[in-house]
């Protein structure tokens, strides 16, 4: 180990015991990086991480689940992308049209292995609603109409 006047050496590698921790992740790394408590193979956080939707739409991550590191982003995805099918389908049993819908993907790193990990996601929808009985929508249809009176001419008359 090489100490000097600022600190530890920044390339500085830190002495394993000969025998570590049990495997948690098998087919991880089992390095440990500078700084952090465990490798991939052995990190109890990664091995504990559950993914639960907090939405009020039926759809997967009801219920607390595992999701490992590797497979999280495609997991995180294919869920995001119910909330978006979802819309759709709403939008269309009510009459109304999607006019913009997003998935923000959120990334993580676990602070006892260093791995990095989509954390979770979240989906923006935007439907609009044809509401004709709604006052606001028929005026706005009368004055749309007055603007539209009078610009097309039959001169053959």
């Amino acid at each position: 180990m090489r100490i000097g006047s600022i600190g530890f050496h920044p390339y500085q590698t830190y002495m394993q015991p000969a025998t570590t921790g049990s495997i948690k992740n098998p087919g991880e790394s089992t390095q440990v990086s500078p700084g952090r408590k465990s490798s991939p193979a052995e990190c109890e956080t990664c091995k504990s991480r559950k993914y639960q939707d907090g939405s009020d739409e039926m759809v997967s991550f009801k219920s607390p689940q595992h999701v490992s590191p590797q497979a999280s982003a495609s997991a995180v995805r294919a869920h995001e992308n119910e909330h978006v099918s979802n819309a759709y389908k709403k939008a269309g049993q009510s009459g109304g049209k999607v006019l913009q819908a997003s998935v923000t993907m959120k990334t993580a790193i676990c602070p006892e292995c260093g791995t990095s990990y989509v954390a979770g996601g979240e989906t923006t929808t935007k439907i609009q609603y044809s509401n004709e009985d709604n006052p606001y929508v028929k005026n706005k249809k009368s004055a749309d109409a007055a603007g539209i009176v009078g610009q097309n001419l039959d001169l053959a008359c």
